[in-house]
C-alpha cells in the first residue's frame, strides 16, 4: 500500500478532486500555501494499493496544468518590474504505507 501526496495549484483543485471521486480514490485534502509565491495549493492525500499508483498520478496529471504567470521582481535599485514564471501543475510524492485502517 502506497500514500501519495499530491501538492496541486489552487486553480485545479476542484477539477483534480472531482476527478479522483469518479475514479473511484478517496482522498483528504489539506489547505496549503508554496513558498515561492505564497500562492494557495490544496494537497491531496490518498492511500492506493500499490499497483494503482500511476493511475491515480494519472488522474492528477490529467487534471494538473502548468501556465505562465507574472511576478513582481525587483533588481535592487527600487525598480520593479514584472517576470514570467510557470507556474501550477502538481508535485507528487509516494512514500510506503506500513499500517492503514479506515475507522
Amino acid at each position: 500500500m502506497k500514500l501519495v501526496f499530491a501538492i496541486v495549484n489552487g486553480d485545479d483543485s476542484q477539477a483534480v478532486s472531482k476527478a479522483l471521486m469518479k475514479a473511484g480514490f478517496f482522498a483528504t485534502k489539506l489547505a496549503s500555501t508554496g513558498s515561492f509565491l505564497s500562492a494557495g495549493n490544496t494537497t491531496f492525500l490518498t492511500c492506493v494499493e500499490d499497483d494503482r499508483v500511476d493511475e491515480v498520478i494519472a488522474v492528477i496529471n490529467e487534471k494538473s496544468h502548468k501556465r505562465k504567470q507574472f511576478v513582481p521582481n525587483s533588481v535592487g535599485d527600487g525598480v520593479n518590474f514584472p517576470v514570467e514564471v510557470e507556474v501550477g501543475g502538481a508535485t507528487v510524492f509516494v512514500t510506503d504505507v506500513e499500517r492503514f485502517e479506515k475507522l
